[in-house]
């Protein structure tokens, strides 16, 4: 089946709104939040992507990937998180500077090109962002993981991976020192705006609420204060 650029990204902004939600089902304005859309221009998309049997979608209702769908768009995740991990890798990229060059790659079709990107690669388990890439079949395993902002006070976890993967946040990462694993020890949570003390390669930085809600993490053993 041909498909437009355009159905390819809404292939993948629905799985990647299910994902983050954990969940199967997708509202049409949180797609349209999401894209940066109308729900109107959503709405005639989704019909159209319908009629090819990549979503289930009546109006008024929740809408969800059908299994032919969901292949599709784990496809592209995988093509995504490949390119992301070869641009950082090997052509000198940051890790805030990939997403937009391998969301112009994801669209290349040549299924050759994608295998042999893997094998060169040594088939990689993660993008430069901690998260899983699907093996050639369309299989990887969600991994257990929490948001930082979910913790308590003498939590000791490690950073896996990002749920904002813009440019400004991943920037901000960076500056602050922390890194994929990165071990953090919460030290403190203020009460009036949940901001968090966390400690972490010998330095101590003051975060928002709104950063410990970017950061998934896995709890550890104890960490020295």
């Amino acid at each position: 089946m041909d498909l437009t650029k355009n159905i390819e990204d809404y292939l993948k902004a629905i799985f990647s709104i299910a994902s983050l939600n954990n969940t199967s089902k997708v509202g049409t304005n949180e797609l349209a939040e999401y894209l940066g859309l109308s729900p109107a221009s959503v709405s005639s998309m989704l019909k159209k992507m319908k009629a090819k049997s990549l979503v289930h979608y009546e109006k008024y209702s929740k809408l969800e990937l059908t299994p032919h769908g969901e292949d599709l768009a784990i496809y592209l995740v995988r093509k995504h998180r490949l390119w992301e991990t070869f641009l950082c890798e090997h052509l000198n990229f940051s890790w805030d500077e990939v997403h937009d060059v391998a969301h112009q790659l994801e669209h290349v079709q040549s299924k050759k090109l994608i295998r042999e990107l893997d094998h060169f690669l040594g088939y990689p388990k993660r993008d430069p962002h901690g998260d899983i890439i699907p093996n050639a079949q369309g299989d990887f395993m969600p991994e257990s993981k929490e948001l930082l902002s979910s913790l308590n006070i003498g939590d000791s976890c490690k950073l896996v991976s990002v749920k904002d993967s813009s440019v400004a946040f991943l920037k901000y990462v960076t500056q602050i020192g922390l890194a994929l694993s990165s071990e953090i020890l919460i030290k403190e949570i203020r009460e009036f705006d949940d901001s968090m003390l966390i400690a972490f390669d010998n330095k101590v930085e003051n975060v928002s609420k709104q950063f410990a809600d970017n950061i998934f993490v896995q709890k550890v053993n104890g960490l020295k204060s």
